[in-house]
């Protein structure tokens, strides 16, 4: 057993909950985290809503994590923005989760002229709103998207993510989006250093190969696949990478003991 428990990147469908219901195991799980003071975030590539609307949501499954230990790929890409043109100007389609980590960096949100056009997961397929993009993105605006995901999954079954609206765009445009969520590096290093820790002393958690583990593995981490989700065992064998451990759920992930995890 190792004497310095390691800090946790943590994915959140299919990890620590599945729809409303929170997966056997992971309050004890993030339990044993704070125990042995574990720092830890949890990650999401949606960017529909706050940090502070998914702290509540995780809170009526059981699962008691605070605002500050939340981390989504808008707040990612807020922080990207800010650090290549702090305050400036955005053209967003998204939802409150976008347009509230933008606003509270100093961005202003316009059609006139905005430096960017920011792409997330919306409710609202509005052709009017997605003719603009295409316009502005066509004229010279840099497209970002939060996330490269196709779906997304919902109550009713898979709705389109990120990913496929952005598609929309890039064919109309002819200009590719720059994707900031998962499985880009950009937004690991950016959840380190919010969390102020490095890499050779974290995990990434997840349930899938083509996002959380390939982040995982090139942004230096060990990565530990879980099985409660997307991924099943069979399908690692398709992937040039391989997660560092795999498990059935994090109920069998012990903060200090990682150098041995069961795989049954």
């Amino acid at each position: 057993m190792n004497q310095n428990p390691k800090n946790f990147l943590i994915d959140m469908d299919g990890v620590l909950i599945k729809g409303n219901t929170m997966i056997a195991g992971a309050n004890d799980f993030i339990d044993r985290l704070r125990a042995a003071g574990s720092k830890f975030l949890v990650l999401t590539n949606n960017s529909k809503y706050t940090a502070r609307d998914l702290s509540y949501h995780l809170k009526t499954t059981g699962l008691d994590i605070p605002t500050e230990s939340i981390f989504t790929s808008a707040l990612a890409t807020a922080r990207f923005l800010h650090s290549q043109r702090p305050e400036g100007k955005a053209y967003v389609i998204g939802e409150s989760g976008l347009t509230t980590a933008l606003h509270d960096l100093g961005y202003i949100i316009t059609d006139h002229e905005p430096d960017y056009v920011v792409l997330g997961e919306t409710d609202t397929l509005n052709q009017e709103a997605f003719t603009k993009a295409i316009r502005l993105v066509a004229a010279g605006a840099r497209f970002i998207a939060t996330n490269p995901d196709a779906s997304g999954p919902s109550e009713r079954g898979i709705v389109p993510g990120a990913g496929a609206l952005a598609a929309l765009i890039e064919s109309a445009s002819g200009q590719k989006a720059f994707y900031v969520g998962k499985p880009n590096p950009l937004m690991m290093r950016t959840a380190i250093n919010y969390l102020g820790v490095h890499s050779e002393t974290t995990i990434m958690v997840g349930d899938r190969m083509d996002t959380d583990m390939v982040a995982g593995v090139q942004s230096g981490m060990d990565t530990i696949l879980v099985l409660s989700g997307i991924t099943r065992r069979e399908d690692v064998n398709y992937y040039p990478y391989v997660p560092t451990h795999i498990v059935n759920s994090v109920a069998d992930i012990d903060p200090y003991d990682y150098t041995y995890l069961p795989e049954d």
